[in-house]
């Protein structure tokens, strides 16, 4: 689920570039809110009233997971899709380090390995010095690693459901973009098919279904193996603009994305074996990491 859930990260690159060449950025940010969360509350009624914990902690990734988004957003908008795509990947090695665990020193070698192929990837565009864009990009890998371990520890051992915290992230994202987006929502108007079918992809395909999925998938792995997966994203970018966008592919940028690749199951594999029964103990997991009893929601 996670690696489909990079798939469908990688592509939204290459989507969101084409919308936001026909409408401005906090527009397209905005609706890829605000039609998931339509949609969610179509749904909602299915799955029974909000918890206390759900209307919390949904509100709190909301939060979170905006930010991210605006991050990445302006962040590409003021620098290279290289500088971008680099930085990005250091989420990789922010995850590990904020959620607190004990990894020997193996798994970082096998994130050098996908830092180093992260660069080969983006080794055709060079790199700038760094600038606001930069910066941005910077803020959102730390942001986005947060994410990542918040919700790992949300749904550990609160008896959340998937959908119903999902829906209200995807309320959340909505009303915090609704104002700075008014000014330009008449702009739609004037949208044409195309565009739109791009805001419903971001919306659905790479908004509500992947925040549900990662909700999902974050419930039944760790927060450090989900991080590995998503950081093939960059492959997956990488081939929607060859594939689709008309790019140019590379031998360097070939062997790239073999490195990720390489280095992503490198790292899976090093992390499951730390967790598995019999593996050198790891320091005690925080209060909010501790078993509780209370059964996983499915």
């Amino acid at each position: 689920m996670l690696l489909a859930l990079a798939v469908v990260w990688g592509s939204s690159y290459l989507t969101a570039k084409t919308a936001t060449d026909a409408l401005p950025v906090l527009i397209v940010l905005f609706l890829r809110y605000a039609v998931g969360a339509v949609v969610c509350l179509v749904a909602l009624g299915r799955s029974g009233p909000l918890t206390r914990d759900e209307r919390r902690y949904g509100t709190l990734l909301g939060v979170t997971q905006a930010a991210v988004l605006v991050l990445e957003t302006f962040g590409v908008a003021h620098t290279t899709a290289g500088n971008a795509g680099l930085i990005i990947s250091l989420t990789i090695v922010l995850t590990p380090v904020l959620d607190r665990g004990r990894l020997p020193g193996r798994f970082f070698l096998a994130v050098g390995v996908c830092v180093a192929g992260v660069g080969l990837l983006v080794s055709g565009n060079g790199l700038r010095a760094p600038g606001a864009g930069d910066l941005l990009m910077l803020a959102a890998a730390v942001v986005r690693a947060g994410h990542v371990v918040l919700v790992g520890r949300v749904t550990a051992v609160r008896a959340v459901r998937p959908f119903p915290l999902t829906a209200v992230q995807t309320a959340v994202g909505a009303v915090l973009f609704l104002l700075p987006a008014a000014p330009g929502l008449p702009a739609l108007a004037r949208t044409g098919p195309v565009t739109w079918a791009e805001l419903v992809y971001l919306a659905l395909g790479c908004g509500l279904c992947a925040f549900l999925a990662q909700t999902w998938a974050v419930q039944r792995t760790s927060a450090t193996r989900a991080s590995l997966l998503l950081g093939t994203e960059p492959v997956w970018a990488l081939l929607a603009g060859v594939c689709l966008g008309g790019e140019r592919l590379t031998a360097l940028a070939v062997l790239g994305a073999a490195l990720i690749v390489t280095g992503t199951y490198w790292g899976q594999s090093v992390e499951r074996a730390q967790r598995a029964p019999g593996a050198p103990a790891v320091p005690a997991p925080s209060p909010d990491h501790a078993d509780t009893g209370v059964p996983q929601a499915r």
